[in-house]
């Protein structure tokens, strides 16, 4: 008979202070990193790997979080880097100070439920003031200069911002490469973004095709390809092999001999298959023995081996060619066809690969990234991600708040305003709402080294005696400024998170001081 555990409900207010405290943690961890003076973070995995970042998602993706709300805290930023690509430290620091200030609240009796109507009222006149201050944004073929100093914004707080106009140009012309402005749609399997040890950071460049992480099979083969048809394969070269278990004994020279002219047949018989087809490059998702490289090399046919299948798929788009899974269905109308097929070699490693150029569909692109050692480049991958993100948001909703903190000010002002309207209980949240929106660029100035009030205040004044919903925090410590970003401020999801905390019922516990623990 098993024995029964006994539960015992959570004192509910004992709860949620718990809960409000874990995701305050959280919180304070990042906003020390929010803005292009936050400090980066150095993580340390379990196997000593070292990460050195900023990005609120990769921060909390690689802590040891035990805390179930904490854990929670975690999703919301995974979810925004997700969904936006960008602003994850942000909407951390703003949940966190919305729980802060609904403890306060708490404290004073109100109830939870009162407290969530309130912010979810408050997150909608936000938003329709989001909507009021917004601006169009020109996003134009013929001139992307507006495009590439929004995402120079975006890379001004990352570790590549010193060479952040190049990353910029780089982000805008991948991401223009594959848009659709028909339907203002960008595909994101089209850019695909690789990296290699070795040089500097300002050798990474955008190529309008594919870089694979292979090199040619055999070393004499030539290095570089002109006017190339490839034959994008799926099958192996090597004889067929029964698909039932099976077992082969040779007890003889006659028939080992006869084994090694099979097997030589069948080589030969592959090999012409794909010349007859006019193919002058073979790019195959398995591997060959020696052998079969040697009779390629013979042949006059070069060849790439243990091509991964997203790389496959790649080439096939971007080459206009078709995968080819049986060598019977080989054909000239299937190949993939490109100006040219060259091996890169860096410095004195071993470490090549192959760049495929001059492709009939440019909508497959490749930012390949060169930095001084591992972690420079994975932090760069990182930062062209969230500028290939905000360069996206933009070619979708080309409307642009300012940044700073301008917006959130010109939210907590409309917010405070609107309280002011508001007989009912629901006023107070109206008010905790517009002091947690001030927390952004109250961390903005802190991290900048200015006075944090002060500042703030200041901002606030000018807003209201300006009428001007553009003045922010200036970072560079030179009082207000305007600052453009994308219109990807975080408006529901931390409130949603807020929400989900407040709104909750008290956990069940398995024992008295064992801490609150949902089931």
């Amino acid at each position: 008979m098993l024995p029964l555990m006994l539960l015992h409900e959570v004192n509910h207010n004992v709860a949620l202070q718990s809960h409000i405290l874990a995701a305050r943690s959280v919180s304070s961890i990042l906003s020390t990193s929010l803005g292009p003076k936050g400090l980066d973070k150095l993580m340390v995995n379990p196997d000593g790997d070292v990460t050195v970042t900023n990005d609120g998602a990769t921060i909390l993706k690689m802590m040891d979080v035990e805390h179930q709300i904490a854990k929670l805290m975690v999703q919301l930023s995974q979810s925004q880097d997700d969904e936006i690509g960008d602003g994850t430290t942000g909407v951390v620091v703003l949940a966190g100070a919305l729980l802060e200030k609904a403890e306060y609240l708490l404290d004073k009796g109100i109830h939870p439920i009162r407290i969530a109507d309130g912010y979810e009222l408050a997150a909608k006149k936000a938003i329709e003031n989001l909507e009021r201050i917004a601006e169009e944004f020109p996003v134009d073929m013929n001139n992307l200069e507006p495009l590439i100093l929004t995402a120079m914004t975006t890379l001004g707080s990352k570790i590549i911002n010193r060479c952040h106009r190049q990353m910029a140009e780089i982000a805008v012309n991948a991401v223009m490469a594959v848009a659709d402005m028909e339907t203002r749609d960008v595909n994101f399997e089209l850019i695909k973004v690789e990296g290699k040890v070795g040089g500097k950071l300002e050798d990474t460049m955008l190529v309008k095709g594919v870089v694979v992480d292979k090199d040619f099979s055999h070393p004499q083969m030539p290095k570089e390809l002109k006017d190339v048809k490839m034959a994008i394969l799926t099958c192996p070269f090597e004889p067929p092999k029964p698909k039932t278990k099976h077992k082969l004994e040779v007890s003889s020279v006659e028939e080992y001999n006869a084994l090694y002219q099979y097997e030589q047949k069948q080589f030969t018989e592959m090999v012409d298959k794909v010349k007859a087809a006019g193919a002058n490059l073979a790019i195959c998702q398995w591997g060959f023995d020696d052998e079969a490289n040697h009779l390629l090399l013979q042949k006059q046919l070069p060849a790439v081996r243990w091509v991964g299948g997203p790389e496959i798929e790649l080439i096939a788009i971007a080459t206009n060619g078709r995968i080819v899974p049986r060598f019977e269905e080989l054909s000239p109308e299937k190949l993939g066809t490109c100006g040219t097929v060259r091996e890169l070699s860096f410095g004195t490693t071993k470490d090549k690969m192959l760049v495929i150029e001059e492709c009939p569909n440019t909508k497959a692109v490749t930012i390949f990234i060169r930095g001084g050692n591992k972690m420079i480049i994975e932090e760069a991958k990182r930062s062209i991600h969230d500028a290939l993100c905000v360069v996206r948001n933009l070619v979708r909703n080309n409307k642009i708040v300012y940044g700073g903190g301008a917006a959130e000010v010109s939210c907590a002002l409309a917010v405070s305003e609107e309280a002011d309207k508001i007989s009912t209980l629901e006023q107070y949240a109206f008010r905790a709402f517009s002091d947690a929106l001030e927390s952004i660029p109250l961390a903005l100035a802190e991290n900048s080294g200015l006075s944090p009030i002060h500042t703030l205040s200041d901002c606030k004044a000018r807003q209201v005696a300006e009428k001007n919903p553009a003045l922010g925090i200036d970072c560079n410590q030179n009082g207000t400024c305007a600052n453009f970003l994308g219109l990807n401020l975080p408006g529901e999801g931390p409130n949603a998170a807020a929400l989900l905390l407040l709104s909750g019922s008290p956990p069940v516990s398995s024992a008295p001081g064992a801490g609150s623990k949902i089931l």
